[in-house]
């Protein structure tokens, strides 16, 4: 086997898997689902840190005040994203397509 055949076998299995490799990272359709599972995740856990934004009473929330400088930029998209979704039952249902 020459050098030139080797490179272009080297070259053709590169290809492949950066082929593969993109469709699985981006175009498949299970990334989307990923992206809003841990959307969801997020959601849920800045709903346990801060739920006293939405009138929810926390007893922890002297030690979660503590992580609103580090989480402030994110802080607002959430807001705004769970006043605006219709409920978490209609999210999920879109996943399932119910």
């Amino acid at each position: 086997m020459s050098l030139a055949e080797r490179i272009a076998e080297y070259r053709e299995i590169v290809a492949e898997w950066l082929r593969g490799f993109y469709h699985g990272l981006i175009s498949h359709p299970a990334y989307e689902k990923i992206e809003k599972e841990a959307e969801d995740q997020e959601d849920a856990f800045m709903l346990a840190c801060f739920p006293e934004a939405f009138g929810i009473p926390s007893p922890v929330s002297y030690y979660t005040a503590e992580l609103l400088p580090y989480l402030e930029d994110e802080f607002e998209a959430w807001e705004r994203r769970m006043w605006d979704r219709g409920s978490l039952l209609e999210r999920k249902g879109q996943q399932y397509h119910f």
